[in-house]
Formats: C-alpha cells, sequence, structure tokens
C-alpha cells in the first residue's frame, strides 16, 4: 500500500514538472551587468587565455538552452497528444548488463524487480534479459532472482566468445545479445530493446512515457517514424551513499533535458547518448551491432555517432525517467568521469568517425576537460600568481558570452537537483539544498575536471584501456 501510495504521488509529481526558467534569467542579468561594469580591456597572455577557455563551451550552453526551452515548448501541447496506452503491437526487451559481483548485485536486484513491477501494464509482451559473463561471481543469486519472476531470463556471455573485430568490455556483451537476437528471430522493426544499467530502475512515468513513444511510432508517416529514442536519468535521494555525489550529480539529469534533448530530440544524436534508458528498435541495433574495436570504452556514444551517420532525423526524446544511484564516493566519481573522457577523447580523435558527426561532441568534451579553467576561482589564483589581477578577456563580448555559460551552469545543477529532488521519497528540496549546491560549485568543477583530465592523460600515454565497474549502492 506505502509503495502504491508513493508511485501515484511521483507519478503526479513529474507529470506536474516542467524546466524553469528563472533560475537562468536571473543570473544571466545579475551576472551580464557584474561582468560589463568590471571589464577593463586587456591583451595579457592571461587574457586570450581567458578568452579561448570562457568562448569554448558557448556551442554547447546555446545548444542546452534550445534543449529545455523545447521540453516547455512540447509540454504546453501535451494535452494535443494522445494520451499513453497499452503497446498491443510491440515486444519489448529490457537489456540489463551486468559484472555480476557482490558488490553489484543489490543495486541490480532493485533495478530488475522495478522493470517485473511497473513495465508489464504498459508492455503486455515484455522480457527482461539480464547479461552476465559465464563464471562471474553473482552467477547464483543471479540465477535465483530470474527464478522469481517468468519475465525474466539470464543471458550468459561465454568466456570463449570473441567478435570480428576484437571488442571487448561491456560492448562484447551487448553485441552477443544482439547476435543471439537475430539467431532468435527477434531482430524485428516490432520488437524494442530497452538498454538499461545495473543500478538503474524505472517507475510509473518511465513505463507511461515509453509506451506513448512507442505507440507514436505505429500513427506516424514514414518520413515521421523514429527508430531510437531517450528519456531522463534521475538520483532519488534515497539510492545515495555520499550527499556530497549526489549534489555533484545534479549535472546529468540537467544534461539529459537541455543537450541530450536538443539533439537527440531533434533526429540526430551528435552529442552522444547514455546507456541507460535508451530505446532502439531491435532491426536498427542489428544493423549497427556493438563490434566497434578493442578500444571502444564508451560504447554507447559510439552507437550514437553511428546512427547519425545511417539514420539522420530519426531520433527522439521522450519524458520518462529512470532512477539510479551516484558514485558512494568521490574517490568512485572520479574514476567514472575519467573513464567516460578517455573513451570520449579517443571517439573525438576516431577518424572511422566522419568529422561532421564528431565535431560538436569534441567542442563538449574539450569544454568540459578545461572546465577548471573557466572558473572564476581558478583565473583569481592564476591572476594573484603571476601578478596581473587584471581577469578581463581580450574583448567585451567575450563576458556576455561567460555570463551566458556560468548562467547555464547555475541554472543545470539548481535544475538537476530539483529533478532528483522529485524522484524521491518526499519529492522536495530541503531548504539549504540549493544553497549548498551553489557554494559547491567550484569544487564540482574540479572533480568534474580532474576526472576528465585524468582521462585525457590516460589517452596520451596510450594506456591500455580499462572498463572500470565502480561498486552500485542499492
Amino acid at each position: 500500500m506505502q509503495q502504491s501510495r508513493h508511485n501515484s504521488k511521483l507519478a503526479k509529481r513529474t507529470a506536474a514538472w516542467k524546466p524553469g526558467l528563472l533560475p537562468f534569467l536571473i543570473p544571466l542579468v545579475l551576472l551580464t551587468l557584474f561582468s560589463l561594469w568590471s571589464y577593463t580591456p586587456s591583451h595579457s597572455p592571461l587574457a586570450w587565455l581567458i578568452t579561448i577557455c570562457w568562448a569554448l563551451p558557448v556551442p554547447g550552453v546555446l545548444v542546452s538552452v534550445q534543449g529545455f526551452l523545447l521540453i516547455r515548448r512540447r509540454l504546453r501541447k501535451a494535452h494535443l497528444m494522445t494520451p499513453p496506452a497499452p503497446v498491443e503491437q510491440d515486444f519489448l526487451i529490457v537489456l540489463v548488463p551486468t559484472i555480476g559481483r557482490h558488490d553489484t548485485y543489490p543495486a541490480l536486484e532493485r533495478s530488475v524487480l522495478s522493470y517485473v513491477e511497473h513495465l508489464p501494464e504498459w508492455f503486455p509482451y515484455l522480457r527482461v534479459d539480464v547479461l552476465t559473463e559465464e563464471g562471474c561471481e553473482a552467477a547464483e543469486r543471479i540465477d535465483a532472482l530470474a527464478a522469481s519472476s517468468p519475465l525474466i531470463r539470464v543471458v550468459t556471455v561465454p568466456k570463449a566468445y570473441r567478435t570480428r573485430n576484437g571488442t571487448r568490455f561491456k560492448a562484447r556483451a551487448n553485441n552477443y545479445a544482439h547476435e543471439l537476437r537475430i539467431a532468435e528471430g527477434e531482430a524485428l522493426e516490432n520488437v524494442w530493446v530497452l538498454h538499461m544499467d545495473d543500478d538503474t530502475g524505472v517507475g510509473p512515468d518511465t513505463s507511461s512515457a515509453l509506451a506513448q513513444f512507442i505507440n507514436r511510432q505505429r500513427r506516424a508517416t514514414p518520413e515521421e517514424v523514429k527508430h531510437m529514442a531517450q528519456g531522463i536519468l534521475t538520483y532519488p535521494r534515497e539510492n545515495a551513499v555520499s550527499l556530497v555525489t549526489w549534489f555533484a550529480d545534479a549535472i546529468r539529469p540537467a544534461d539529459d533535458i537541455a543537450r541530450f534533448r536538443a539533439f537527440t530530440g531533434l533526429g540526430t544524436p551528435a552529442a552522444g547518448v547514455h546507456g541507460e534508458l535508451l530505446v532502439i528498435r531491435a532491426s536498427i541495433e542489428a544493423e549497427i551491432g556493438w563490434d566497434f574495436g578493442p578500444k571502444e570504452i564508451v560504447e554507447d556514444a559510439r552507437l550514437a555517432l553511428t546512427f547519425c551517420r545511417l539514420y539522420p532525423g530519426r531520433s527522439d526524446w521522450f519524458n520518462g525517467r529512470c532512477y539510479g544511484a551516484s558514485p558512494a564516493n568521490t574517490k568512485d566519481f572520479v574514476k567514472q568521469r575519467e573513464r567516460w573522457a578517455w573513451g570520449l577523447v579517443a571517439l573525438c580523435f576516431n577518424r572511422k568517425v566522419p568529422l561532421r558527426y564528431r565535431w560538436f561532441l569534441t567542442i563538449c568534451v574539450t569544454s568540459w576537460i578545461l572546465g577548471p579553467l573557466q572558473h572564476v576561482g581558478t583565473i583569481l589564483f592564476v591572476a594573484w600568481f603571476i601578478g596581473d589581477m587584471n581577469t578581463s578577456p581580450v574583448t567585451q563580448s567575450v563576458v556576455i558570452l561567460w555570463s551566458i555559460s556560468f548562467a547555464y551552469v547555475i541554472w543545470a545543477y539548481w535544475e538537476g537537483l530539483r529533478l532528483n529532488a522529485i524522484a524521491s521519497v518526499n519529492g522536495r528540496r530541503k531548504w539549504w539544498e540549493p544553497l549548498v549546491v551553489l557554494v559547491l560549485l567550484p569544487y564540482f568543477s574540479l572533480i568534474e575536471g580532474l576526472g576528465g583530465i585524468r582521462g585525457l592523460w590516460k589517452f596520451i600515454r596510450r594506456e591500455e584501456n580499462k572498463f572500470v565497474v565502480i561498486a552500485k549502492p542499492a
């Protein structure tokens, strides 16, 4: 009864949500006025460094602003859309790869049980495939979990399995599952694969929004039909071990409703996608596959850029959430970002992907890695160190660009924290939490940038690729 009441409240909160404008507009006005007032012309080396670092994020920021404005426009027209209904003509396969360690099993169990609880109401034709490696340490516990529901199937990747291109890590497992679907005759247009991480569950809003998207493709004309879509990743407070990393991960749902909404929602996921709450037709996945080679550790982003080339204009975004868990501590947070940066930098230099599909990602990754250099605190420290306290860029227009970028960062953490709070049991932020998040922005920039720089350094040193799986909070 208590769980049912929570689900009902959660569904109402998510339905009532729309991204706010004031948390962006108020900082934008104040920062612009201050930066114009304090501007002093300079052509020093520091001024040129500031100019480059502050101008670099602008393309990504403008795209992100477009993204959350598109959500507001779509929500205003929500009453004109066909209401969600059960998916009667399509088959949904939830694919959950897991390393199968004992420390990751509790999160896996939480996630898989949420699929069994929430998805059948909207998907009468459903199967949950838990993808494991042969001989994984939690195999018995995973088998017992599968025995608890006829909807769950364990798919075991044999140790001897090799792809044609020698792909490793999670992409290798995904490729095995995709080959198995082909062999079983499931690589069809009316079969959808929902990719989820083993620490990421779903809720009532997830299943209804996903059903609405899939049914909409049945009614779409051939020119309008979509083959892939992405939702929002949120982090309920109850899944967090560390309050600091929970605050720091406010940026991730904000990214989903901004940058990913703009590109993926407009049809071409040039900003990449993330590996959870990603739904794709089995027939399309069968054409792309996951056999990207042994150095690929950001297989989801590589899939997105390949999709851009083969199916431009055929992706979408849907207003459903999945519910994950932030890293347990700052060390794991940095490790996670390091792996992403390592893989994304390699992807940005991958000539097998045409430049027209990776240029925007390259700008975003460069801006991320140089994030600490864009922060006021870093600039003031460098100015003090070299004895030149004039921290103005070369031209006054750059301070306006900086104001837009900084206002967006404030909005992203403010709105991301709000989304994570809505996903939590009590559904609201504590009064002091937004203030603490704003105070901690320099620290968040530091640990994000530290992970990015470490990933870049490993790429430069050409270290052997490693797919680091951090412990997953239950």
